[in-house]
């Protein structure tokens, strides 16, 4: 007990923990600053779609479908000559009214009269996987879909570099969609969507997604 007494008073020793403590913290706040860089690249990068069903019924899930189904196929009459994130949002934004009204109508044509919010903004998102191509969680740009109560499960994806309509199945992204995402972001950070398969970079997903999940991050616009 003295030699442990001792040890705690002895000079060395506190210099010990505090470069411990020190390197600790050095290495905290340097992965903080990676993974917002990061994570705000994602974001300045990509535009999503967010669909909420009215409830986990056979009926409303089928509905969601449709639904988007039809938002997708307008946004890529009006989106089709789109060579950037900011364009396509700026579309979007001017045609916010139209989607609304899609969305309504499609509700009313399969027998429902349930009510219907849209909305543009920065939402926060889990991690999810297209095909060959992962999303690490965080706050995406994106345009939301409130089906009646909205109390059902999500409808996820990706409209801007297009993966709304990949076959998961395939485990396969269009070229195309993946040489827009690669002119957006740097080269580190496209391995990190399309590599978690090495332990490097799988690392570093899971350190965005530790953060993100913990609310150690926020949107970068807020």
């Amino acid at each position: 007990m003295k030699n442990i007494f001792n040890l705690i008073h002895n000079r060395k020793f506190k210099f010990i923990i505090l470069l411990v403590f020190l390197l600790n913290l050095y290495v905290l706040i340097n992965a903080y600053f990676y993974v917002s860089q990061v994570s705000y690249d994602l974001q300045d990068s990509v535009f999503r779609l967010h669909i909420i069903a009215n409830s986990d019924s056979e009926e409303d899930q089928n509905l969601k479908y449709i639904v988007r189904d039809n938002l997708i196929q307008y946004m890529n009459s009006i989106c089709s000559n789109s060579t950037s994130k900011e364009e396509t949002v700026n579309i979007v934004s001017q045609h916010l009214s139209d989607f609304k009204d899609i969305a309504k109508q499609t509700i009313e044509d399969n027998g429902y009269s349930y009510d219907t919010n849209v909305s543009l903004g920065t939402f926060e998102f889990p991690t999810k996987i297209y095909a060959d191509i992962s999303f690490p969680a965080g706050y995406y740009d994106a345009l939301k879909v409130e089906i009646g109560d909205s109390q059902g499960q999500n409808w996820w994806c990706v409209l801007y570099p297009s993966l709304c309509f990949v076959d998961v199945t395939s485990g396969i992204v269009p070229d195309e969609s993946k040489q827009d995402l690669q002119e957006n972001l740097t080269e580190e950070e496209y391995q990190i969507l399309s590599d978690t398969q090495t332990p490097s970079i799988r690392f570093k997903f899971k350190l965005i997604e530790f953060f993100t999940k913990n609310n150690l991050l926020t949107a970068k616009n807020q």
